[in-house]
């Protein structure tokens, strides 16, 4: 069943589709494969700071996700350093956006002490809990509602609201 997910994800990224709805089943894919990833960092390569923020967010997001598969310490490096840029722009951009908010917890949550990128934690775990039952989209709930049932931020009985 793996396999055909996957398959997937390599035909509907080898159309280069830049659909939210695309992008967030992907996005949770990548965290697990590397090609999966190196395919979502080629189809966001054109996005620039000057683009939708959600779309610059997600190619922050995906940048941070190269660092990870990534083997030399410079790439680690810097793949990290332009993920972190590109979620940080997209939250001045859009403080407000949920998904965004979303994208930040999980970056900072996996991303090595040593690094220190964990000091809005706090904030972006409260955002998402006093604002989770007011976003509209479905879709976006099903996202951020998928990332904190596996999030070690929150506690049972928080996980439990969602």
């Amino acid at each position: 069943m793996k396999v055909l997910a996957y398959a997937f994800c390599f035909f509907s990224l080898a159309f280069i589709s830049l659909s939210l709805s695309e992008l967030r089943k992907n996005y949770v894919l990548a965290n697990d494969n590397k090609e999966v990833t190196q395919k979502m960092h080629d189809a966001l390569a054109s996005i620039s700071e000057d683009d939708q923020a959600i779309l610059v967010a997600y190619k922050g997001a995906v940048s941070t996700l190269l660092a990870k598969h990534s083997k030399a310490i410079k790439d680690k490096k810097g793949y990290f350093k332009e993920g972190v840029v590109l979620l940080e722009t997209a939250i001045k951009e859009e403080p407000n956006n949920i998904e965004i908010r979303c994208l930040r917890l999980g970056v900072q949550e996996n991303s090595p002490k040593i690094l220190r990128y964990k000091s809005e934690i706090p904030t972006d775990k409260q955002f998402i809990l006093d604002h989770y039952s007011s976003e509209t989209s479905q879709e976006i709930k099903d996202f951020v509602k998928g990332y904190i049932q596996q999030s070690n931020s929150f506690t049972q009985a928080e996980k439990q609201l969602f």
